[in-house]
Parts: C-alpha cells; structure tokens; sequence
C-alpha cells in the first residue's frame, strides 16, 4: 500500500500537477477580501452565504482573509434566487425529496480590472412525508447549496488560472 501512495506521490510530481488552489490562487492573489450583498427579502440567507463565502476563501483559495483596503482581489456576492423544487413523491402524493438551487452573482475585483460571474449551486435533501421544510432544514440546505455554488466558482477561477499559465 505504501508503494502504490509513494508511486502516486511521485507520478503527479513528476508529472507536473498542481491542485485547483494554486491555478486559483495564481488569479486572486495571496490576501482576498469579500462582502455579500444583504437581501431584504431573506436575510438569515445572506449571514449563511456570508459565512460559506469566507469559508472557502480560507480553505480553497488557501489565502489570507483580509479588509478590503488590503486585499489583492475584493469579492462581492449577491444573492439572485433561492428556490425549492419537489423531486419526490411517496405513494400517497406526499413530497419526500426537495432540491435547492441557489443562484448567485460574484464580482471580482483585482485592481482595475472586474469581472461577473453567475453560479448555482444545487442541493437535494429528504424530508418526512406530509410534513414541512423546517427552518433548521432549510438553512442547511441553502448552505449546501450556496457552498456548491461557490465550489463552481472556485472551479471556474482555477480554469482561468491554468488557461493563463
């Protein structure tokens, strides 16, 4: 088992791999800011995406969470649409299975330059026959969502960065 990790270990370096981070990193920079714009409609949202934004900032990007008169690059993130679809039903009509899409818009600013990204992130999620989205629930799954959203993001920017090197 040792030699298959240690020839793995020795094939991506040897092969040039680098992870999603450091192509992603390469476009943000080493210290990152961000601000998420409050929705009048539903705020508890917004302290959830504000949370998962800073999140993966720190685990994803592998960079500096800062203020914004310090920051390399300045992320603003709008919340477009949070929405609940029925995927499944039981025998009795009753919905089972939800999916949770939350859209969201992502303004990068690096110096001069700024740059409009929309993502979506989906989550699906059972709940128990003829009963109700709770609010613990549904918070979860906008959090899920909005966390998958921003991997697409994430994703999005590491594409960028490999595409420029």
């Amino acid at each position: 088992m040792k030699y298959w990790i240690l020839s793995a270990l020795i094939l991506f370096a040897g092969c040039g791999y680098q992870p999603s981070s450091y192509y992603a990193k390469s476009v943000v920079g080493e210290s990152v800011s961000t601000e998420v714009v409050i929705s009048m409609e539903d705020p508890q949202n917004t302290v959830i995406i504000k949370d998962a934004v800073d999140m993966a900032v720190i685990t994803k990007f592998r960079t500096s969470l800062v203020p914004k008169n310090a920051s390399q690059t300045h992320l603003k993130i709008a919340i477009s649409s949070v929405g609940f679809t029925p995927l499944r039903y039981d025998t009795n009509g009753y919905v089972i299975t939800y999916r949770t899409t939350v859209v969201m818009s992502v303004e990068r600013f690096s110096g001069d330059k700024r740059e409009v990204y929309s993502t979506r992130g989906i989550y699906d999620f059972a709940i128990e026959p003829n009963a109700i989205i709770t609010d613990q629930a549904r918070f979860e799954a906008i959090r899920q969502g909005a966390q998958k959203g921003i991997d697409a993001f994430i994703a999005h920017v590491a594409a960028q960065g490999a595409n420029s090197k």
